[in-house]
């Protein structure tokens, strides 16, 4: 411990220093930052309304469609998607950088410890040695008698700091903090797109699925009808005419499956890739679960919101934001590498011809000194910084503004399709249930033989478009929903652990 005590009046030079350095914070060059005025609505559009509720659960909004397959199917996204991957792998990054920024606000300490042996001829002396040649005998020479093997051994610690007079530090780890936070929100805008592209992959798929059921089923209802017309086509009921349009009807929806049957494995594949699954999983056990369309549940209310509180929300404004904020940092940055610096460094150690010697008062040595550097002639490279970093800022507030343009866009559109969504399969609702019943009527009228089989087939043609277009409405519907939820900076927690 004794060692440590010598040290005790030598850091005064440096507490001196910061205090100092906290009074010339004042000299801080750089702009502050100011956050951009955007000119935004005071409310959405009047057509639609935002209803109050389940605020607090806003967050795990792909919940509200209440259907378990779709939580593990997210859940494991956000665990292992790969996109998700890479992002996290950039928060460590920006993490280190931080922590680089952090330490070079601290004095850098260090040691430093040698030994050597060095041989030191006579040769190289720069004596006369002819006259104590002469006093010696012939066999003995002075060069050698002067050739010496010599000891070294050192141990020394250092302290170096720079004094930050121009906030130059101060701006780079503010710099470095604002990374850290895009890469943030970066993550969180990155999970907050995946997870809309599973809920909206999963309901198409559910979508196919549901459709692929429909003309399956329908098809095999136009095989029992072609069969049966066989049948009253060999006892002469009916005209080969009658019996080559059902045939028609039938094969043609034959034909139509394959192609529906692929879009569904097209969109498993997609939901598997979105989730993270492996190879092996996507060839061979691809599980995207066995829920219907209809187990999915419609949200019956969207949390409401003020415009203004959208750039809070949204992690991709915010992201957007925290790299303004460290642009703005860097021309301080670069305003202060203008500027002379000053360090103050000092050490202190011992070193001795003999390790018996090297901890004694007579080897201790030290030294403490302060340097000022600073650019006088180099033709315009600080300044050309200075603009550099200036230039860089003025193009992330473009992106930033640019950013809340777009967030804003997106969710209009999202308002105008969640609402025109819902007015779609009203509609389409009306218009199955009226096909349905002329379906029933033209059954009816041509087993009465009041209409021909080519009226009955049509009914039943539109009765299968009908019915998928309602299938098709309700994923719509579902996928507006998921996209305003997604637009309105739903799924993102609001306060990032750093």
């Amino acid at each position: 411990m004794h060692r440590n005590r010598p040290w005790g009046p030598r850091l005064k030079p440096f507490t001196t220093a910061s205090a100092l350095a906290l009074l010339l914070a004042g000299c801080a060059v750089g702009p502050e930052y100011q956050t951009p005025d955007i000119e935004l609505p005071e409310s959405w559009p009047a057509h639609i309304t935002l209803e109050q509720q389940a605020r607090d659960d806003w967050h795990r909004w792909w919940q509200r469609f209440e259907d378990p397959a779709l939580n593990r199917l997210v859940e494991r996204a956000s665990e292992d998607n790969l996109e998700l991957a890479i992002q996290l792998a950039r928060i460590r990054e920006a993490r280190a950088q931080l922590g680089f920024a952090d330490a070079e606000r601290f004095p850098t300490v260090g040691y430093q410890a040698e030994a050597n042996r060095e041989r030191t001829p006579g040769a190289a002396l720069p004596i006369d040695v002819q006259p104590v040649q002469e006093l010696l005998t012939s066999t003995n020479n002075v060069q050698e008698l002067l050739t010496s093997t010599n000891n070294q051994y050192s141990l020394a610690a250092s302290l170096e700091y720079e004094i930050d007079l121009w906030g130059r530090l101060a701006n780079q780890r503010a710099a470095a903090m604002a990374a850290l936070q895009e890469s943030l929100f970066a993550r969180d805008a990155a999970e907050l797109g995946v997870i809309g592209d599973v809920v909206t992959t999963y309901v198409s798929l559910k979508s196919a699925e549901a459709q692929q059921a429909l003309m399956e089923e329908t098809l095999a209802a136009y095989q029992e009808t072609y069969r049966l017309q066989a049948l009253r086509f060999e006892h002469g009921d009916i005209s080969e005419l009658e019996l080559r349009q059902a045939e028609a009807e039938w094969r043609n929806l034959q034909a139509e499956l394959p192609s529906l049957k692929q879009q569904v494995e097209t969109l498993r594949g997609a939901l598997g890739t979105l989730v993270g699954m492996s190879p092996d999983e996507l060839l061979t056990t691809l599980d995207t679960g066995t829920s219907r369309l209809d187990d999915l549940a419609q949200p019956v209310g969207i949390p409401a919101m003020m415009p203004s509180a959208m750039l809070q929300r949204r992690p991709d404004i915010r992201s957007a934001e925290a790299a303004l904020i460290a642009a703005t940092a860097q021309i301080g940055v670069a305003e202060a590498n203008r500027l002379p610096s000053l360090n103050l460094s000092s050490f202190l150690g011992t070193a001795a011809a003999s390790t018996s010697d090297l901890f004694s008062d007579v080897a201790r040595t030290w030294g403490v000194g302060a340097s000022v550097m600073g650019p006088l002639f180099d033709f315009g490279r600080s300044q050309s910084g200075v603009e550099s970093a200036e230039a860089l800022a003025e193009q992330a507030e473009a992106q930033y503004r640019l950013t809340v343009l777009t967030a804003f866009n997106e969710v209009r559109d999202a308002l105008y399709s969640y609402d025109f969504s819902k007015r779609r399969l009203a509609a389409i609702d009306e218009q199955l249930e009226a096909v349905a019943r002329t379906r029933e009527l033209a059954v009816l009228m041509y087993d009465q033989g009041q209409v021909s089989q080519l009226e009955r087939l049509d009914a039943e043609r539109n009765l299968l478009s009908a019915r998928l277009a309602q299938a098709d409405a309700r994923r719509e519907q579902l996928a507006a929903t998921a996209t305003l939820f997604k637009a309105l900076g739903g799924g993102w927690q609001e306060t990032p652990v750093y």
